[in-house]
């Protein structure tokens, strides 16, 4: 039974906003995906690149994440440059890339994934790792297909959502109203066993128990599963 807690949007709480994926958005890169969480609309490309980091092992490959917002993405317009805020987020989304692929089955290559916010409403992040995962494995896809790899390099699927506490209760996909309305705000981000592989919470006004992170999780499965088994 879902749990109740009223939300602006009309959502109960467990209850995900309308998730759209349109797989070859774009013609060029690799991989394309455009992902919509609710209003917020993410664009998510991958590219490949010859070479790895320097201080990487000579024998693994690496997988990295760039994070823009679009000056137009947000009332008021955003000038587009670097933040911290956006460094930190595509860290994020690149270490949880990281976790679905074994490097050392790509020697040699490093995949770029770029996530540019079209749109921001909420979960930009959660919206840019569900997205950019899909969008490795179309790049992975191809580079099968053409010969560059041998074996693909993906070990298991990621989907990340938010979760926050709203009125001391807990709800599922935050959009930007509530974002900035709820005393906790998690982000979370799982493999397709439901293992977790990143876990960003900030209690930004008081406290929170244990019990009441086991239920934010528990909403975080939920809609997991679910992106999960929307993603083709």
């Amino acid at each position: 039974m879902a749990e109740t807690c009223p939300r602006a949007d009309g959502r109960s709480a467990d209850q995900l906003r309308p998730v759209r994926l349109v797989q070859e958005f774009m013609p060029h890169p690799l991989g394309s995906v455009l992902i919509g969480f609710g209003a917020t609309q993410v664009l998510c490309t991958a590219a490949m690149e010859l070479g790895i980091p320097k201080w990487q092992q000579p024998d693994r490959g690496w997988v990295t994440a760039e994070y823009r917002l679009l000056p137009a993405a947000t009332l008021p317009r955003q000038a587009l440059r670097p933040s911290g805020r956006s460094e930190e987020i595509q860290r994020l989304i690149g270490r949880s890339l990281r976790a679905a692929v074994d490097l050392a089955k790509m020697p040699g290559i490093t995949l770029i994934v770029d996530i540019d916010v079209l749109q921001a409403d909420g979960g930009t992040r959660t919206a840019g790792i569900t997205g950019g995962y899909r969008a490795l494995v179309l790049a992975v896809g191809r580079l099968l297909a053409t010969g560059v790899l041998a074996v693909s390099p993906l070990e298991r699927a990621i989907a990340a959502v938010s979760v926050g506490l709203l009125n001391g209760e807990p709800v599922l996909d935050l959009n930007y109203l509530e974002d900035v309305a709820v005393s906790v705000d998690l982000n979370v981000v799982m493999d397709d066993q439901l293992n977790l592989v990143e876990l960003q919470g900030t209690a930004e006004a008081g406290v929170f128990s244990r019990s009441q992170l086991n239920r934010m999780l528990d909403l975080a499965e939920k809609g997991i599963r679910e992106l999960l088994t929307c993603q083709p």
